[in-house]
């Protein structure tokens, strides 16, 4: 059974996500607060839903340790008018969000996009285990991504970005393809500035030039491509 834990200080929010995961049979753990969390990350949830408002922790500071440390997937919970905080979490680390008020349904099709993702690469007995371009290679089993033999900590959807144009090197995909790609959600309501966003970390990360980038380079009006 898969794990969830909910980091939420509104008891009614936490209530309704809990009664809705536990309808699609997933193990929920419930956190109050920042502190109250901290005893359940160890533990390793496969996913975590984090409020970035919480009265203890700023959520974006745990956001950031987590990712310092963990590798499962993050979905914030951000208010409607909140974009600086999602663009920050999703530096930081997170994966995905949602916006309140949020319809309970929207987050288990985000929370199964995410779970799915997460192992998507991993299941494969065909593909090669390890990619290589230049001085960078990435193992799917292990999920380790290296440059110049140094090892990079990615978050889950990064890993997915970059190991999808891997595979497809000589490939022009746009922002909602890659999406398509990633979460298999046609109907998947996202914007391209999302995957913006993690492009521009995964370059930071790999030491990619943003006036000349020699991994991931951009096609304007099209999309992203590491030629081959």
């Amino acid at each position: 059974m898969e794990k969830i834990l909910i980091i939420e200080d509104d008891v009614d929010i936490r209530t309704i996500l809990k009664i809705y995961l536990e309808g699609e049979s997933y193990e929920v753990w419930e956190a109050g607060s920042g502190g109250e969390a901290m005893d359940y990350l160890d533990k390793e949830p496969d996913l975590v839903i984090l409020d970035l408002m919480l009265p203890d922790i700023d959520g974006l500071k745990i956001c950031k340790n987590i990712r310092k440390n963990y590798y499962y997937p993050i979905i914030m919970i951000t208010a409607k008018d909140a974009d600086h905080d999602k663009i920050l979490g999703l530096s930081y680390g997170a994966d995905d969000y949602i916006t309140k008020p949020f319809n309970p349904l929207e987050v288990i099709a985000r929370v199964k996009a995410q779970l799915r993702r997460s192992n998507k690469y991993t299941n494969s007995q065909s593909d090669k285990d390890t990619l290589y371009y230049k001085a960078l290679t990435l193992n799917k089993k292990s999920k380790a991504v290296k440059m110049n033999e140094k090892e990079i900590k990615l978050t889950p959807t990064e890993f997915n970005i970059l190991n999808i144009l891997l595979e497809r090197k000589g490939e022009v995909l746009s922002g909602e393809k890659l999406l398509n790609l990633i979460w298999k959600e046609e109907y998947y309501s996202k914007t391209n500035n999302t995957i913006t966003v993690h492009i521009r970390n995964l370059r930071e990360k790999i030491g990619d030039s943003i006036e000349k980038p020699e991994y991931i380079k951009t096609v304007w009006g099209v999309g992203y491509i590491i030629e081959k």
